[in-house]
């Protein structure tokens, strides 16, 4: 993420905080009430952002996790392609080798 991608989403937020203060307003909250709920509501929204932040690092679906993936795999097809028949093959009966071993 870009630093002006950052001050975008903590701009955004305070905005957001502002628009929900003024809803309550409008609503005929009391003014020190409205503050309350909408930091309330701005400290669940965090809590839930967290909470799928974790979630996602816990499942590893992260974008690192799935980059890396995708270039293992990517490197192991490369390897698979530049291989002759014959080096198939020898790799082949190691693979039936270790899977009637185990």
């Amino acid at each position: 993420m870009r630093r002006i991608d950052a001050l975008a989403i903590g701009f955004g937020v305070f905005i957001a905080g502002g628009l929900i203060y003024a809803v309550f307003r409008l609503a005929g909250i009391e003014g020190q009430n409205a503050g309350i709920w909408s930091q309330v509501i701005l400290v669940a929204g965090l809590i839930g952002w967290v909470a799928s932040y974790l979630l996602r690092v816990v499942t590893q679906k992260m974008t690192y996790n799935q980059q890396l993936e995708e270039y293992e795999d990517a490197v192991l097809q490369k390897r698979l392609d530049e291989m002759t028949p014959e080096e198939l093959e020898q790799l082949q009966a190691e693979i039936d080798a270790e899977s009637n071993e185990s």
